[in-house]
């Protein structure tokens, strides 16, 4: 059996039966697995590189130094450590009556530091100022300080001037162009002066009481080898909570920067839908070439079961043809992937990090196995019909219909559909969100396509024209390859407009998340008095956009009326919460930024207070939709029911508040204003007077830590940019498979018109008005699927506004007519080449 299975194979190789198919498969996995090895080195990439924010792969922090038996078991398991020391200190420059002192945030760092990331140093002012320095290894030396430029204008210094902090004088050797792991605390927004570690002693800032922040950063030494690190971080979070230990906090990428976490959150889910969409299209494109192998093979298995074999022989040599197409198939198909992701890294260029990690085998398994699966799903049924062909179809040319048991072989496809998606996807939320909308599509597009056959026939005779009633009549003699062609090519065509829609609507929500006109300055500070100045100097600077929000001070001391102490609360993000004050604020009217996730925005009455509170803080505060919250407000109790859960856009870097209370219940609480807005070029002259004019206020510079979440927004839009464009190339092979799937009966068809008087130019306009007014249907229904299962995803799983466009419909219909127009034009063409009579000996 096995001997004639392989001459069979090798027969079907050489007639070309087999090239679509193997081709088909080749292309799928190939597809996948180019996906598969891109998707893997480059998720795993940008959470590598994302960790440059943090200046390390996970950062302890604590309010006393780290305790040595931590640092000795890091090391012990081959960790890289530094240390920095951070927290709020005066600089003062100048002697006697010319002496000035500005608000800094000291930071002592060791050497080696940061382990993730660079630190860009430069002596020129206006470098500095647009982020452009020299990337360095290097720590201040020993006497010498690195400053922020804004400490150069506080203080009316220069770059070897010299600065005291505490009781120790330092020279200024260079400006701080960027600091990866600056972070968004309130410490940090204060310029820096950054020392080396060993000069902290010598100022006599640190003693017992001191508000300082400890923080031992931890590195694997490779920086694609992350197991160390979390089989450490797992080690240190029993050691915390065995011990009890207070005041340590772990932070990682996920906890230490939540704009850039939501940013790669996005990015991941995305890519995840590239790969998984991918799965689709391979899906479609197998199956249609099955089902072409299995049209083309009715013939031979008659000749088969006439010859003597049985349907179980029959079955055998089949399955063993395709086990062989499979693996070969799915061999070369990783090969051909494995070269092409490298393709996609040339083309991404500077803008993929020349040391990605290394290629893992797991896509290459998968595309193996997604090979394999692939043919156990959809080509299976096809083989089931062929064991089932009779053996008078010798004699008769007709087909029986499907048995049972292939029938039900289609329902295994559909479980290996969404077995496959659920694998490719690695979210279930996404895949199940995928999968229904397509197996919902299938069956909808199908019964629409049906439907519309049936009404062709009363428009057979609208029109006195003999191509249009030739084309009327094909499309009705094959209703089901009439159908299954309309519905292949509509999925086909979906997958690809939903990446389209997707891609652009993802894309432009990551940049409006973010934009280049996002707030890059904070003023903190500003006294009720003060506002019509603030207002009108802003304005006179240029800021388009001035709003001033309310700041009030208040400290949570019971929820419910149960006291808030520091036993109240287990997780250390709650102790700190509930040991400091609060930022309030309050407005009529919700941020823009912000969106209701339970519960509804207050309506402001007379004599109610009422709280919206952000989701994360509730969460960890343990709070629900009709708490009471009290905060004492300067000697004020002020009672407010949470009445709303918000969510908040991080990555938009405007101005956020964790609790929003009521306008009408803050009347009479103490405020202070705060404002968040945009200043193009340097802004640190606008800055320095304002400091200098309301020395009360506290000008916070964050336009370091856009530029650095705009540079992880830009390369992640560009790796999907050319996933886009790589799961394009591989729609291409279904919108063929479907368009050729009966290339061999339009064959006889148009040799026997042609036989029966049909002219040439009759029947290529009929042919021309068939596949228009199938790639047309077929257009539409995919425009419709898309939009449906855009909205579904835009609005459900990547959490962005969904914007209608109906140039979606429009192009559905033009690209599906040209698809269709285009692919029967290349079969058509080869028809009529030829005389009649060889196309009706050869069919």
């Amino acid at each position: 059996m096995l001997s004639q299975s392989l001459r069979m194979t090798a027969r079907d190789w050489r007639a070309g039966e087999l090239r679509f198919l193997l081709i088909a498969l080749i292309v799928a996995v190939s597809a996948l697995s180019a996906v598969g090895f891109f998707i893997d080195r480059m998720r795993t990439g940008l959470n590598r590189d994302a960790h440059q924010l943090l200046g390390a792969d996970l950062l302890v922090g604590a309010d006393q130094p780290v305790q040595p038996e931590w640092r000795r078991e890091a090391e012990r398991r081959g960790l890289v450590l530094a240390d920095t020391v951070v927290f709020p200190s005066m600089a003062q420059a100048g002697e006697g009556e010319d002496s000035m002192a500005q608000l800094a945030s000291i930071k002592a760092v060791s050497k080696g530091y940061p382990l993730r990331g660079q630190v860009k140093i430069t002596q020129d002012p206006a470098q500095a100022g647009e982020a452009l320095g020299e990337r360095t290894r290097d720590t201040p030396a020993p006497g010498t300080v690195w400053v922020d430029p804004q400490i150069l204008t506080a203080l009316n210094t220069r770059v070897g001037g010299a600065i005291t902090v505490g009781d120790k004088r330092f020279a200024i050797a260079q400006l701080i162009a960027t600091e990866p792991d600056r972070g968004a605390a309130f410490v940090n927004f204060a310029p820096r002066v950054m020392m080396a570690l060993d000069d902290l002693a010598a100022t006599g800032l640190v003693e017992n009481g001191s508000r300082v922040t400890y923080r031992m950063q931890v590195a694997s030494p490779s920086n694609n080898d992350m197991a160390r690190v979390s089989e450490y971080e797992a080690w240190l979070k029993n050691q915390i909570s065995a011990g009890k230990v207070k005041g340590v906090r772990i932070e990682s990428l996920e906890n230490g920067r939540p704009e850039m976490n939501a940013t790669l959150d996005r990015a991941d889910r995305f890519l995840s839908l590239v790969g998984l969409l991918s799965a689709m299209l391979a899906a479609v494109a197998v199956a249609m070439a099955a089902r072409r192998f299995m049209l083309r093979h009715l013939d031979a298995c008659a000749m088969l079961r006439c010859l003597g074999l049985t349907q179980n022989q029959v079955t055998a040599l089949y399955l063993i043809e395709f086990t062989l197409v499979g693996l070969a198939g799915s061999l070369v198909g990783v090969l051909v992937g494995f070269g092409a992701h490298y393709i996609l890294l040339e083309l991404l260029g500077n803008l993929v990090a020349a040391d990605l990690p290394p290629v893992s085998l797991l896509p290459a398994f998968q595309g193996v196995a997604t090979g394999m699966l692939l043919l156990v799903g959809f080509a299976l049924p096809p083989v089931l019909q062929l064991r089932n062909v009779p053996h008078n179809r010798v004699i008769r040319r007709e087909q029986a219909a499907p048995k049972p048991m292939a029938l039900a072989t289609y329902g295994l496809g559909i479980c290996v559909f969404v077995g496959l998606l659920l694998w490719q996807a690695g979210d279930i939320r996404l895949a199940l969100l995928t999968a229904a909308g397509f197996l919902f599509g299938f069956a909808l597009f199908a019964l629409v396509a049906w439907l519309g056959l049936r009404s062709l026939k009363r428009l057979r005779g609208a029109f006195d024209n003999q191509s249009w009633r030739f084309a009327v009549t094909s499309l009705q003699r094959r209703p089901g390859a009439t159908v299954v062609q309309v519905v292949s090519l509509a999925m086909g065509l979906m997958a690809l407009l939903i990446l389209t829609v997707v891609r652009g609507d993802l894309t432009q929500a990551w940049r409006t998340a973010t934009p280049p006109d996002a707030p890059n300055r904070f003023v903190i500070n500003i006294q009720g008095d003060q506002k019509p100045a603030i207002e009108q100097r802003l304005r006179g600077a240029g800021v388009k956009e001035v709003v001033l929000y309310p700041m009030i001070r208040g400290r949570l001391t019971s929820v419910n009326g149960t006291a808030i102490t520091r036993d109240t609360y287990d997780n250390d993000d709650a102790r700190r919460m509930s040991d400091r004050e609060f930022n309030l604020s309050t407005m009529k009217d919700m941020p823009a930024t912000n969106e209701i996730v339970a519960g509804k925005w207050f309506s402001d009455a007379p004599g109610v207070a009422e709280a919206s509170v952000e989701q994360g803080i509730a969460k960890t505060l343990r709070l629900k939709l009709g708490d009471v919250m009290r905060f004492n407000i300067g000697g004020l109790d002020v009672d407010a029911k949470v009445t709303s859960l918000r969510k908040l856009e991080w990555g938009s870097m405007r101005a956020n508040f964790f609790v929003i209370v009521n306008p009408a219940a803050m009347e009479s609480a103490a405020q202070t204003y705060m404002t968040a807005f945009h200043l193009p070029g340097d802004g640190a002259a606008l800055g320095n007077s304002l400091s200098r004019e309301f020395p009360n206020l506290t000008v916070i510079d964050v336009s370091g830590i856009i530029r650095q979440v705009q540079e992880v927004v830009d390369q992640v839009v560009v790796a999907v940019e050319f996933l886009f464009m790589f799961t394009l190339a591989s729609g291409v092979l279904v919108l063929y498979a479907a368009l050729m799937a009966s290339q061999d009966e339009r064959t006889r068809e148009a040799g026997l018109l042609r036989a029966l008087g049909a002219t040439r130019k009759q029947l290529s306009r009929a042919q021309w008005i068939e596949f228009s007014l199938v790639g047309g249907l077929a257009g539409l229904l995919a425009a419709t699927g898309a939009a449906a299962l855009g909205w579904a995803l835009a609005t459900y799983q990547f959490k962005f506004p969904w914007t209608f466009s109906p140039t979606v419909w429009l192009a559905g219909v033009v690209v599906g007519a040209l698809c269709a127009i285009i692919g029967g034009w290349l079969g058509l063409r080869m028809v009529l080449r030829q005389p009649p009579l060889q196309t009706l000996r050869e069919a």
